[in-house]
């Protein structure tokens, strides 16, 4: 979107009509404008580099650059131009205040979990520097490693930026995540296992009064299975107790790609009714704590 910026085509536009013949940047910048102006907060996030729906093995898509696998990748991404794409986009937005923070990069993970630590948080140090320098108030969302489960690399090497107290830290936590561990994904987990691996990847920033976290996704399929009621359940106990902000994925009823229904949509087709399970009222409890 950032290099391109191609034409979007003007049958996926069909119910914004005054959006078709623009270019993908402009439909961006108009989302948010949009959003914003009926007083939600946005927080643009580089989720990817290839343009997909989400996520998946793709090694091109692992970190926030890509160079190093040569030709391979469909679209190749220096740390540089990662950086110059991030200060492109969010320029449109300098003097937005309901434009609030800036997440660099979805999930960071690179091949079955390899990337360290230590070189993500010099990138995100980088980027921040660049973004801080348009616009001071802006927070830095930095998500963990380990397809953003794991920040225990922070106590050792904290991501500092110019701007103090700006950093925002990001975890996500599904029945999924877990993959690789000796004791197995969330899903299969007892209440004290998951509590303890919670501690040990980003709940002892909170613990230590290191830093914020957000869990910036949790979710859970409207027809969950055992499982998914286990790793649930387990997660909204453990946030009555930490001092921790949360973010749900996702609220739209359908994927882009083949018009896919989202399996963990809260509203029906129509955008406006809502699916009566317990999420919703799990979340509002938690709200309420």
């Amino acid at each position: 979107m950032a290099r391109n910026n191609p034409k979007i085509a003007a049958e996926l536009l069909f119910a914004n009509q005054d959006l078709i013949g623009l270019r993908a940047l402009d439909v961006y910048v108009a989302v948010v404008e949009s959003l914003t102006e009926a007083g939600i907060a946005v927080i643009p996030n580089n989720h990817i580099t290839q343009a997909a729906w989400c996520c998946g093995i793709n090694l091109c898509d692992t970190a926030w650059c890509n160079d190093h696998l040569g030709s391979v990748c469909r679209v190749s991404q220096t740390e540089d131009q990662w950086i110059e794409n991030w200060v492109k986009i969010i320029s449109f937005f300098t003097n937005n205040p309901l434009v609030i923070r800036a997440d660099l990069r979805n999930e960071p993970r690179g091949f079955w979990a390899t990337t360290p630590w230590g070189k993500w948080a010099t990138a995100a140090e980088c980027a921040s520097s660049k973004l801080l320098a348009i616009n001071p108030d802006w927070l830095m969302f930095v998500e963990g490693v380990s397809s953003s489960n794991d920040l225990s690399g922070v106590h050792k090497r904290p991501v500092v930026v110019d701007v103090p107290d700006h950093v925002v830290y990001s975890v996500h936590v599904y029945s999924w995540s877990g993959w690789g561990s000796r004791e197995g994904v969330y899903a299969e987990r007892p209440f004290m296992s998951f509590v303890k691996s919670m501690k040990e990847n980003w709940a002892y920033l909170l613990e230590e009064n290191i830093a914020p976290v957000l869990v910036s996704e949790l979710s859970r399929l409207h027809e969950p299975s055992e499982g998914d009621f286990r790793y649930w359940n387990n997660l909204l106990e453990f946030l009555k107790f930490v001092d921790a902000g949360f973010a749900y994925w996702a609220i739209n009823p359908r994927k882009p790609d083949d018009n896919e229904k989202e399996s963990y949509s809260l509203v029906e087709d129509d955008w406006e009714t809502l699916i009566l399970d317990c999420r919703l009222r799990d979340m509002l409890e938690l709200n309420r704590q």
